[in-house]
């Protein structure tokens, strides 16, 4: 039994040593998951980074799509309550533009395996309107839902440029920072026209 105990350790020996490397010489090269992984890509990179998207990509699909649907349900109002030509158009461009970009966040978190917003969540993103803003618009009509609709919307927007900044600059993932920056730029646009809309009230 005791030759047999000292011929099993020589190989788990072995092994030890060349799961450690055995000459001491850390060259950066690691492996996870049975996968080699070459300098630079090891431990030692961000955590949070996983296929392509780190945990700020998955915050910002996460608070996003929550904006998006507010802003949304605020468009659908003005289709019916806004008495501006102009502000029903927009609202309709808006409502166009909003709605497949939440379609493509939904499919991004899907493929993440994160987890989607619960709906009517307490978790508010930048800008969002709370339950009685939303009261407070449904119960106007006519130019006094222009003006509150315009107002409401710019900050609304304003918090969604915040939240693509953010998504800019600590994101990973390269279709949600090109999307941040479309986001950027098409809302800046809108917060102009509506600026503009509500100046001549």
């Amino acid at each position: 039994m005791k030759r047999i105990h000292s011929l099993l350790l020589v190989p788990v020996a072995a092994l030890a040593l060349a799961a450690c490397g055995g000459n001491g010489d850390d060259s950066g090269h690691h492996s996870m998951n049975g996968h080699s992984m070459g300098p630079g890509m090891g431990m030692s990179s961000a955590p949070a980074t996983t296929a392509g998207h780190n945990a700020q990509d998955v915050m910002f699909a996460q608070m996003m799509i929550p904006h998006h649907q507010q802003a949304i349900t605020m468009a659908k109002q003005a289709a019916t309550k806004a008495s501006s030509p102009e502000v029903k158009r927009l609202a309709a461009r808006i409502q166009n533009a909003q709605q497949p970009e939440i379609d493509k966040m939904t499919g991004w978190l899907k493929t993440w395996g994160a987890s989607m917003p619960s709906p009517g969540g307490m978790h508010m993103g930048e800008g969002m309107m709370s339950d009685q803003d939303m009261k407070k618009l449904d119960s106007l009509s006519g130019k006094a839902f222009d003006k509150a609709f315009l107002q409401m919307m710019i900050q609304h927007h304003q918090g969604a440029i915040t939240m693509a900044k953010t998504e800019q600059a600590q994101g990973s993932n390269a279709d949600a920072k090109a999307l941040a920056g479309s986001i950027i730029t098409s809302q800046s646009a809108e917060i102009t026209t509506m600026r503009n809309l509500l100046n001549g009230m």
